[in-house]
């Protein structure tokens, strides 16, 4: 019997293609935005493409603010994409201070030119690379089988700055910033990229994810 994976509906997502990349790996896959579904759930995938305001405001009002707190910390495995990524952190400077899952200490910063890049575009849309933190390994993450210096599709205007530089799993640099592009800390793991959007680069994380949490 396959296991169930439950991707979060709370109307800032881009969850179809989400759906039809985990799909593509062999997972059995449900889009809802019940919390029943949450706590049943063998897996859960949180995407997001938007406002982080707005996407907590929708949990807040559609009553998962509490269920997903809940699963993470039951120890099941959890991804986070995008906007997924960055609600699991403290707060986050958009719209001056707004509060986050606070799961990840850490903020949600935003890209800001500077003196060697005055003209530095925002939102970041384009292929970036990923690299490894110093002194960290790919191996047994779901970047298991995936290249220093791969790239990977961002679309993004914030980015993740976590208290504990321990949590990041890559490194991307964009103008003169470099940033944390992803993190694994026990049973999460999340990415600023979008691996549904990385062609078969990025069906290789999904795959290596469902893989390590023997969910295939």
């Amino acid at each position: 019997m396959k296991k169930k994976v439950v991707i979060v509906d709370y109307q800032l997502g881009n969850l179809f293609s989400v759906k039809q990349a985990l799909l593509n790996v062999g997972l059995d896959v449900v889009i809802s935005s019940q919390a029943d579904d949450i706590n049943d759930a063998d897996a859960v995938v949180l995407p997001g493409v938007g406002a982080f305001a707005d996407a907590m405001s929708n949990l807040a009002k559609m009553g998962l603010v509490d269920p997903l707190k809940n699963y993470i910390a039951g120890g099941k495995p959890f991804m986070g994409i995008c906007l997924g990524l960055q609600l699991l952190f403290t707060n986050s400077e958009e719209f001056g201070d707004s509060k986050g899952l606070d799961i990840i200490p850490g903020t949600v910063k935003k890209f800001k030119p500077s003196p060697e890049f005055p003209v530095l575009k925002v939102p970041q849309i384009s292929w970036n690379q990923i690299g490894k933190p110093e002194g960290r390994s790919w191996d047994d993450s779901p970047l298991g089988e995936s290249k220093e210096g791969e790239y990977m599709y961002f679309v993004h205007s914030y980015y993740v700055e976590p208290q504990d530089h321990k949590v990041a799993l890559t490194e991307t640099t964009y103008g003169d910033v470099k940033y944390v592009s992803s993190i694994l800390k026990k049973n999460i793991f999340a990415c600023q990229f979008h691996p549904e959007k990385s062609a078969e680069e990025g069906l290789k994380i999904y795959k290596r994810w469902a893989l390590n949490n023997q969910l295939i």
